[in-house]
């Protein structure tokens, strides 16, 4: 019995052995087909890769490139000085008008000086009897008549005396406020019968002959700030299109460490009357020009980890294809780019992928359908 269920088992298992082997043809055969349905899927979304993408294109050109740098300054009068009284006393007149024009030495205010005057009266009357005495006695030494002693004592009282009055009257010349330089003189603070003293301050006097500009400068800058260098100023209270040329005078030899920027100092040709004192404006700069420099829009560059490249539009046969080539970039200005080197051979006039390099499916040999730069940006070149 257990040999006829022995023989049971390897029939079974040869028929089923047999019927798998008849199987195997079928499965060849879906494999296959699978396989070619595959290959026409891969080849149905290749074709649409072939087909030319469309990119705005522009041509590298040679021009005047300028570095420029933008701060905020803040405008100054070429003069300016507080009004002060060198003595204490009583105004007894006030001279001027607030906001009137003066000139260098000009009476703006009159000091009580009723008091200085009667000493100066009396130092003058000691100074004559100093000078009669001197006199005399020089006579009488000539005759030895007096001693050298009371000679020296009349020369020294004669000395003192003139000394007095010379400082008599520099007391009284104070009592006069002038003014130091042609300007504008400003609001006053006080009035005839005030006291003032050296503390007080009278009044505002400004030289708006020219103004000036003061400016912090970055110090990764300041080597290429000097005196005579040029700068262009603008201001919200002019005209968008108006600009005010300028001449830098000083720059400081120290670099501040709270801020790591330098103290410059300009001066403005022919300001608008728009312009005050004590306003802030627009400065800008030109550090370097490089003239005649190869350069392309910002928009160009590719950024890469192999770095910065440029999609150059090469003619092959009938097409035009998409060819990279490595630069080095320079100075930037504008949104303009100089570049400095190439491995591949620039030049003037040669069509370049000009926008959207960082987001379009491009690759060395795609196929390109190139379009003119849009008008607008044209426009800004």
């Amino acid at each position: 019995m257990l040999r006829a269920q022995l023989s049971r088992t390897l029939c079974v298992f040869a028929a089923n052995r047999m019927t798998r082997l008849r199987a195997f043809p079928f499965v060849l055969c879906v494999l296959a087909a699978a396989a070619g349905c595959s290959r026409k899927t891969e080849s149905a979304s290749a074709a649409p890769q072939a087909q030319k993408q469309p990119v705005e294109v522009t041509s590298v050109v040679r021009r005047d490139l300028a570095e420029t740098l933008t701060v905020v300054g803040s405008i100054a009068a070429n003069e300016s000085a507080a009004l002060r009284a060198e003595i204490a006393g009583q105004v007894r007149e006030v001279f001027f008008d607030e906001g009137q024009r003066v000139t260098k030495g000009q009476v703006l205010l009159k000091i009580d000086d009723s008091e200085l005057r009667a000493q100066f009266a009396q130092a003058e009357s000691r100074f004559k009897l100093a000078e009669l005495s001197l006199a005399r006695n020089q006579g009488l030494l000539e005759t030895k008549t007096v001693s050298q002693a009371d000679f020296d004592r009349a020369n020294a009282e004669f000395s003192t005396a003139t000394a007095e009055l010379s400082l008599l009257r520099v007391r009284l010349a104070k009592t006069e406020i002038k003014a130091p330089f042609d300007g504008v003189v400003g609001g006053r603070s006080i009035s005839p019968g005030d006291y003032v003293t050296p503390a007080s301050v009278i009044a505002q006097i400004d030289d708006l002959s020219r103004l000036k500009i003061d400016f912090q400068i970055p110090e990764r800058f300041i080597g290429k700030i000097k005196q005579g260098t040029s700068f262009t100023l603008r201001s919200r209270t002019l005209d968008a299109s108006a600009r005010v040329q300028g001449e830098v005078y000083f720059v400081s030899s120290v670099i501040d460490r709270a801020t790591r920027a330098s103290e410059v100092k300009g001066l403005l040709v022919e300001p608008p009357a728009g312009l005050k004192p004590g306003m802030f404006a627009n400065v800008e700069i030109v550090l370097d020009v490089r003239k005649d420099a190869l350069t392309v829009p910002e928009g160009s560059i590719l950024a890469s980890v192999r770095g910065a490249q440029l999609i150059a539009v090469k003619d092959s046969g009938s097409d035009k294809i998409a060819e990279f080539i490595p630069v080095e970039l320079g100075l930037r200005a504008r949104g303009f780019v100089e570049i400095v080197s190439s491995k591949t051979p620039l030049d003037e006039q040669q069509s370049i992928v000009a926008a959207g390099v960082g987001s379009l499916i491009l690759f060395p040999g795609a196929k390109l359908d190139p379009k003119p730069l849009k008008a607008e940006i044209k426009k800004a070149e």
